[in-house]
């Protein structure tokens, strides 16, 4: 497993794990916060106290020395029992804070895509009906013109009165005047009825604009406590993984009275680590893989479109809402690629995404792959990639019927349609 530790932003840590015995929580949330980046408010929310703080932590010359009485063998068997248990409860209160965390963001993304998508149509009307308006009120001064040149109707009304003709004529006449000013009333109700509707669509526009930013705000926000939490949740799990081996084989050498236990957990312990550093290492050195654009991008994954970009049904949820990218139907656990080169700006647990990365490529642009498997992300919060690096692999994990890639494509933080986007760079989806 990998951790990195704060360097002056909030980062977030992508956490992978091997099986872990079934009777084990870390198993259960570990794994899933192998995915889970998500947040803590800063000075409101963090680690619970524990006891086992490192002042705490006995050392082997205290286990030696209370093998020699029995008393103070159990004490100290209870005292390390006890700093396991709540270094086990404080993973486990961080690893839940995380996924809670992750959860509201992407409650809160989502709803501002929706809310995006919604003003964006809604200003598309109010700019339409404002050019009907417009046509309408040009209508009805061409016609004010018209009537004004000849003195209006009343003076129409003269003129036929001045020079009636022949009854037939004038009945004629008559009949002109009355359409006239009837189409007259007509063209100007229109009008001010288009400049009506248009001003009551730009005044919605405007609101819907307005809410839009706090929501925009309230998304920014939940980003930065998701990697907050998820920071806390690693450092908790650095925590454990740092001290657990050694003080459970204290425990085990005073129940037992066998020395040879440190060295046991101590080679698994060194396993860990080094299957952590070869899988760091494979992730930050990977070769780009696929056909690059010559604008230097690239497919992030197999597979056809399953789903477009646009408004649907969540085949889950049952909503109606906002699918904010492209569905590719790759096999499961088949490789993710970057689709360019960035930083990753987030990486773990995102609600309904289920394990999700986010790739910030600068000038506004950035990419999103959902639904990994557990323990399935490759990198982490700040990590650097390059096109065409695998990031991760694809799954099923969270509002997902089946193994695919959802791949998310936005410029300044707006979800655009990945299958344009990316044929403008080169890459056909």
């Amino acid at each position: 497993m990998t951790s990195t530790r704060r360097t002056g932003r909030p980062r977030l840590v992508s956490l992978t794990s091997g099986p872990l015995a079934p009777s084990s929580r870390l198993a259960r949330i570990v794994v899933t916060v192998a995915a889970a980046s998500l947040l803590l408010t800063a000075g409101v929310v963090g680690l619970p106290a524990s006891s086992a703080t490192a002042a705490s932590y006995p050392s082997w010359e205290d286990v030696q020395k209370a093998r020699g009485d029995e008393t103070a063998k159990q004490a100290e068997i209870t005292n390390l029992e006890g700093i396991l248990t709540q270094m086990q409860a404080d993973l486990d209160a961080a690893n839940t804070e995380a996924e809670k965390r992750g959860d509201e963001l992407q409650k809160a993304q989502s709803a501002y895509d929706d809310a995006q998508y919604k003003t964006a149509q809604l200003q598309s009307q109010a700019d339409s009906a404002d050019q009907v308006a417009a046509a309408s009120e040009e209508r009805a001064g061409q016609l004010a013109a018209q009537l004004g040149r000849s003195g209006g109707t009343n003076g129409v009304s003269g003129t036929l009165i001045a020079d009636p003709g022949e009854a037939g004529q004038l009945l004629y006449k008559l009949g002109a005047m009355s359409k006239l000013t009837e189409q007259a009333d007509g063209i100007y109700a229109q009008a001010t009825q288009d400049r009506n509707t248009a001003q009551g669509l730009s005044d919605q526009a405007a609101v819907a604009e307005a809410a839009l930013a706090v929501l925009a705000h309230e998304a920014q926000q939940a980003l930065a406590d998701a990697n907050d939490a998820a920071q806390a949740a690693s450092d908790a799990l650095a925590a454990q993984q740092e001290n657990q081996a050694r003080l459970q084989a204290q425990l085990e050498t005073l129940k037992t009275n066998v020395d040879h236990t440190e060295a046991e957990y101590q080679k698994g312990v060194e396993e860990s680590r080094a299957a952590a550093a070869a899988a760091a290492a494979a992730a930050t050195n990977g070769t780009a893989l696929g056909v690059v654009s010559p604008q230097g991008w690239t497919r992030p994954a197999g597979g056809n479109i399953s789903s477009g970009f646009g408004m649907r049904v969540n085949p889950v949820t049952h909503a109606y809402i906002l699918h904010a990218g492209t569905d590719l139907a790759a096999g499961c656990n088949t490789p993710i690629y970057a689709a360019t080169a960035g930083v990753v700006s987030y990486a773990g647990w995102y609600g309904g995404y289920g394990n999700f990365v986010l790739i910030d490529h600068g000038n506004g642009v950035t990419t999103g792959y959902g639904h990994q498997p557990n323990g399935g992300i490759m990198v982490s919060v700040g990590q650097a990639v390059g096109t065409g690096q695998q990031i991760g692999h694809v799954g099923s994990t969270g509002n997902s019927t089946g193994c695919h890639l959802h791949f998310e494509t936005r410029v300044g933080g707006v979800a655009q349609n990945p299958q344009p986007f990316m044929a403008d760079r080169g890459i056909r989806l």
